[in-house]
């Protein structure tokens, strides 16, 4: 096909300059479509069907099956799902707001945004296959949802989540501990930024623009108290759709200018995710000193080696930026496998990461439980209502991520069997411990939360080394 020119061209360029998928940044796969002329889709999927040995046209037939069981879970918030934080409002919104036959110019974005919270209840109820949290899945399958229903060139679809799922992947490996910023508001916006942006024809440059606009906006914003409040996650959520629209629409549209690399704006986001408020104004000057607008009458003033510093900070900042995110991308997955397990509970992070490792501690147990003591960090500790039920059924009888019926049980089957447990708050900071006393020996796993069900284990009983190969075995990702 005509429409695949560009795909070859990549292909064949990757080949010839001996470039190997997934080395590349998302600055370097921009810099490169502009210079072989083609849409930025062009690389990101020639990139894919290296990696994977498909067909081009292998490519657009498998491409969107990754979403399929996320697409069942907005299915069921838009129909009968009623969230424990967000009762039925996606039924409400679509009811009041999607009658058949309504058209109007803001349709795309409108549909985007109900199924977006479609999705999320249907999290609540059924669980979702996360990327860099769940957060950041639901916006990514309203946004595709909303597509099928308003865009008639299904190839322009595949394109268009080809390069929101290469977004959300670098996000996958960004995001190390709980924040907005790097999952549902801040991936999801940035993702869906792109994925507009491609869809409209717009330029490889003005993709990078539209995500680095939709970023701006979420950096640092917090995600703990939204996900034990009634109603706050909502706007969070929904607002990704909706801000990643508005700088798709900025990037499209106007002679604005934007200087910020993405590699630079992503690299920040992850840094200032991993660190405390008291400390993002520094991490903010660190990354973002090169782009402030400077004034040379005023610079005269400063002294001349703090000068020097600022000037040498600006050199070194384009190679940061870039090995800075060569990190991400190593660990990054590639496209055609985004997700991690299902997880129930509401979030991978606060359920999908401490059930895997209850999962691994059941690996190592031999003999009848008799004690449990769960040790969790502060944040996790705060959310135990939604965490526990989750580290049970993985530590007691090994239940998966997406075992709904052991989820909702398993609370009853401990009191029944008589099983002691004790939770308390972590002693060690951001280290999670279970401990299991049967009647022949004592086991445990202390490990690290990575969110999406990801863990970093960092010491066990009877070892380490049986933890990892436990882990391994039941396919848990775990991350150095």
């Amino acid at each position: 096909m005509e429409s695949w020119s560009g795909i070859k061209k990549a292909i064949n360029e990757f080949k010839k300059e001996g470039i190997q998928p997934g080395e590349s940044t998302p600055g370097e796969l921009i810099e490169s479509a502009l210079k072989m002329d083609i849409r930025l889709s062009d690389i990101v999927i020639a990139e894919s069907i290296i990696q994977t040995g498909w067909s081009i046209n292998d490519f657009f037939n498998k491409i969107l099956k990754v979403f399929d069981h996320n697409l069942k879970a907005l299915e069921c918030g838009l129909s009968k799902g009623n969230s424990f934080l967000l009762d039925r409002v996606a039924h409400d919104l679509a009811s009041r707001f999607l009658k058949t036959g309504q058209t109007e110019n803001d349709e795309l974005i409108k549909k985007a945004v109900i199924y977006t919270l479609a999705t999320e209840v249907g999290n609540h109820e059924m669980g979702l296959m996360p990327c860099a949290g769940t957060g950041d899945s639901c916006p990514y399958t309203g946004l595709l949802r909303a597509l099928s229903e308003t865009e008639n060139d299904r190839e322009e679809i595949k394109r268009g989540v080809s390069v929101l799922l290469k977004v959300g992947t670098v996000f996958r490996a960004g995001k190390t501990t709980t924040g907005c910023n790097m999952e549902g508001y801040g991936a999801g916006a940035a993702a869906t930024a792109a994925c507009l942006t491609e869809i409209r024809r717009g330029t490889p440059e003005q993709v990078e623009h539209a995500v680095v606009l939709a970023l701006s906006p979420t950096i640092a914003v917090p995600c703990t108290p939204r996900v034990m409040v009634a109603g706050l996650c909502a706007n969070h959520i929904a607002s990704a759709i909706t801000t990643g629209n508005n700088a798709a629409v900025m990037a499209l549209n106007s002679s604005m200018r934007v200087d910020v690399s993405i590699d630079a704006m992503i690299s920040m986001a992850a840094e200032i995710h991993k660190k405390a408020a008291p400390v993002i104004t520094a991490i903010n000057i660190e990354w973002m000193k090169p782009y402030f607008k400077t004034n040379e009458t005023i610079d005269n003033w400063i002294n001349s080696e703090v000068l020097k510093e600022e000037r040498d900070l600006v050199n070194n900042s384009k190679e940061k930026a870039v090995k800075y995110m060569k990190h991400l991308i190593k660990n990054a997955p590639p496209i055609i496998q985004p997700f991690g397990d299902v997880v129930v509970g509401g979030s991978s992070m606060a359920v999908g990461s401490p059930t895997n490792m209850g999962r691994i501690v059941h690996e190592l147990i031999e003999g009848d439980i008799e004690k449990i003591k769960i040790e969790l960090t502060l944040d996790l500790f705060a959310r135990r209502a939604i965490n526990i039920p989750g580290i049970l059924m993985g530590a007691i009888l090994g239940a998966r991520t997406d075992n709904i019926k052991a989820y909702k049980s398993i609370i009853d089957y401990v009191q029944e069997k008589g099983i002691k447990i004790s939770i308390v708050k972590a002693e060690r900071p951001e280290a999670q411990n279970i401990y299991i006393k049967t009647n022949i020996g004592e086991y445990s796993v202390i490990s690290l939360n990575r969110g999406g069900g990801r863990i970093t284990i960092i010491d066990a009983l009877p070892s380490i080394n049986k933890a990892i190969k436990a882990a391994q075995k039941l396919g848990i990702v775990l991350v150095e």
